[in-house]
Formats: C-alpha cells, sequence, structure tokens
C-alpha cells in the first residue's frame, strides 16, 4: 500500500509572494501546448503559423478559464452560488470544471476562427491534438494537490491519501493523466498523422476524452455535494456521455459529407 507524500502546495516562495503547483502546472499545460503545436506546425507547413498558434493559445487561455470557472459554478454548486453570487469570482478558492472549461475553448475558438475568416472545424480540428498533454499536466496537480482523490479499493497500489483518511484507494489523478492525458494525445497523434475529413479529428477528441472520463469515473470518489446521481452515474460521467454522442455524430458527418463530395 502506498501513502501519498503530500506535497506542499506551494512550489515556490518569491518574497511575499507563493506559486502554488497548480497554478503552475496551468503554465506546464498552456507551455506544452504551445510547443505541440509548434511542431504541428513544422509537419504541416502552410497551413499555421507561429503567430497563428499564439493567438490561438491566448484565446484558449480565456476560454478555459472563463469556461472552467463557470462550468463548476453552473454544473457542480449553482445552489450554492446562487444564494452567494458574489462568490463567483473568489477563484483562490478553487473549482474548475474541464467540461465547462471545454465548452469555453469551443466558444473562444469560434471567435478566433471568424476574426480569421477560417473555418471553425478546420480550428478545431488543428488544435484538439494538443490539448492532452495539457490535461495530464492538470491531473498531475490534482495529484500534487492531493484533490480528486479515488474511491476505496484494495489494488494493490491502493494509495492512502493521508488528508482524507486511512482508507486506501484509488489514485484516480493517475489514471486520468495516464488515459486522458498520455493515452488521449497518442491516439489523436496516431489519426491525425493521415488526412482526414474536416471536423473528424475534434470528432475523435471528443469521444477519447469522454470515453476515458466515463471509465475513469468509476475509480474516482463522487463529489461529496452531488453524490452518486441518476442511474448510479456521477456528474463527470452524465457530463461526458453528450461529449461521445456529439463526437461520434460529428465524425458520421465528417465522412459522409466527404463520401458526398468525392
Amino acid at each position: 500500500m502506498l501513502v501519498h507524500p503530500q506535497f506542499d502546495p506551494i512550489a515556490v516562495h518569491l518574497g511575499p509572494l507563493a506559486i502554488r503547483w497548480y497554478g503552475l502546472m496551468y503554465l506546464v499545460a498552456f507551455a506544452l501546448v504551445w510547443w505541440v503545436g509548434t511542431r504541428r506546425i513544422a509537419q504541416h507547413p502552410g497551413v499555421w503559423t507561429r503567430k497563428d498558434l499564439e493567438d490561438a493559445l491566448f484565446y484558449g487561455i480565456l476560454g478555459t478559464i472563463l469556461g472552467g470557472r463557470f462550468g463548476y459554478v453552473l454544473f457542480y454548486k449553482f445552489s450554492d452560488y446562487l444564494a452567494e453570487p458574489w462568490k463567483i469570482f473568489y477563484v483562490w478558492e478553487g473549482g474548475m470544471s474541464f467540461h465547462g472549461g471545454m465548452l469555453g475553448v469551443i466558444f473562444a475558438l469560434w471567435l478566433f476562427a471568424r476574426s480569421r475568416r477560417q473555418d471553425w472545424l478546420a480550428v478545431t480540428d488543428f488544435i484538439a491534438p494538443l490539448v492532452p498533454l495539457g490535461l495530464a499536466a492538470g491531473r498531475l496537480g490534482n495529484f500534487i494537490n492531493a484533490e480528486l482523490w479515488g474511491r476505496p479499493t484494495d489494488v494493490p497500489w491502493a494509495m492512502v491519501f493521508p488528508n482524507v483518511d486511512n482508507l486506501p484507494r484509488h489514485p484516480s489523478q493517475l489514471y486520468e493523466f495516464a488515459l486522458e492525458g498520455i493515452a488521449l494525445f497518442l491516439l489523436l497523434r496516431v489519426y491525425s498523422m493521415k488526412p482526414r475529413p474536416r471536423g473528424a479529428i475534434s470528432g475523435m477528441f471528443l469521444i477519447g476524452y469522454g470515453c476515458f472520463r466515463f471509465i475513469v469515473e468509476f475509480t474516482r470518489e463522487p463529489d461529496s455535494y452531488l453524490g452518486v446521481l441518476a442511474l448510479g452515474m456521477t456528474m463527470g460521467q452524465w457530463l461526458s456521455l453528450p461529449m461521445i454522442a456529439v463526437g461520434i455524430g460529428l465524425i458520421t458527418w465528417a465522412y459522409r459529407r466527404e463520401r458526398k463530395a468525392a
């Protein structure tokens, strides 16, 4: 049985300024997206420039932060924030939602595409393979913070989180790191190596993330203020189902459209 090392949540002290690991992981995530993007530009010259990538990343950062925060408010603690709406802006207290952040990024990239008079799905197809390594960094931040822990288990690699209790639990943050981060990155990298119809890569991202998140949720402790919802599923699973459905629909539409045009 393993024991979580209980990292200090503050990575670096710069005088009165304290830089937290979770915030640092966000910076690492955006840096990884930029790095993978520059590699993708080199492999597909003439389609995007570094200036395009930097501008899209700026839009994406805003979409991630605003969408992630408001998604958390809407999906997870709506009644609490409805009673005290000013606390929506208390971002230092934590509270971000991936699904909200994804919606925020989708809208931000729509604005980016419109401002550049580019095709929206062509933009999302380029960006989608860049995202998983950033997600991996975020899940490492969850693990360092000892948050979003797993359900009790007796598997050999079970981990005790002393900040929670003394029960051995699934290190579900590391499962998400492996699936939503590394596995999804490899899946999209392989899938995007060949030309695909417009929208197909974006659809594969939605299917891949939705399926991986749905699976991991079986090992992740449900949020205490929500618990298990209808049909024995968690909020994360309910939010992932529409992702999978939209992804399947998008890929189906993309390939049918390509066949009709042939």
